[in-house]
């Protein structure tokens, strides 16, 4: 866990020399939270390749550096494999725990957010983990409404867990068929 606090973070790609930094902080997450449902921290090759899959859809991977340090990383995926969704994107943001609630996850979302709307996708998915409230208002805050809820889907901690769907609109995002 990492402690710097002050200036704003720097936004950028993410680069090959990050990756551990990104294995650290999702590993605290997989350990001690429900923003992820893996129960054993992959390891830094895993998150590379990972990373890898990312970069080769031509979507953003960014992570955020304050005073030389990574404090949180967000990447967008495809939302589903098959063609029917390839409009279709979902978040992922993870923040050093001793960072969180200091505006790095929005920071992190926002060039997303436009980035994808860029590339021409319409709609962008978050799948949540029900007891990350941060999370769901973040994703609030950005203008996600609240599409779904999955009761007890997740099991982790010996106990059942909900999943909250939240989803965008990107660009003109339904009211036009794409180009």
């Amino acid at each position: 866990m990492i402690c710097v606090s002050g200036a704003a973070p720097t936004i950028r790609p993410s680069r090959d020399a990050d990756v551990a930094a990104i294995a650290a902080i999702y590993a605290h997450h997989v350990r001690h939270g429900v923003a992820s449902f893996e129960e054993v921290p992959p390891d830094v090759e895993e998150i590379a390749r990972r990373r890898e899959v990312v970069l080769a859809h031509g979507l953003p991977h960014l992570v955020a550096e304050k005073g030389g340090q990574i404090v949180g990383f967000c990447y967008i995926a495809r939302f589903q494999p098959r063609s029917g969704y390839r409009f279709t994107v979902e978040d992922s943001i993870y923040v050093d725990a001793a960072e969180v609630g200091r505006g790095i996850g929005r920071a992190l979302l926002e060039p997303a957010l436009v980035r994808c709307e860029e590339l021409g996708y319409r709609q962008m998915v978050a799948v949540i983990g029900g007891e990350s409230n941060a999370s769901i208002r973040l994703h609030e805050r950005l203008g996600f409404a609240h599409a779904g809820l999955l009761p007890a889907v997740g099991f982790k901690f010996g106990r059942w867990i909900d999943v909250v769907l939240m989803q965008r609109a990107l660009g003109p995002g339904a009211s036009s068929l794409p180009g």
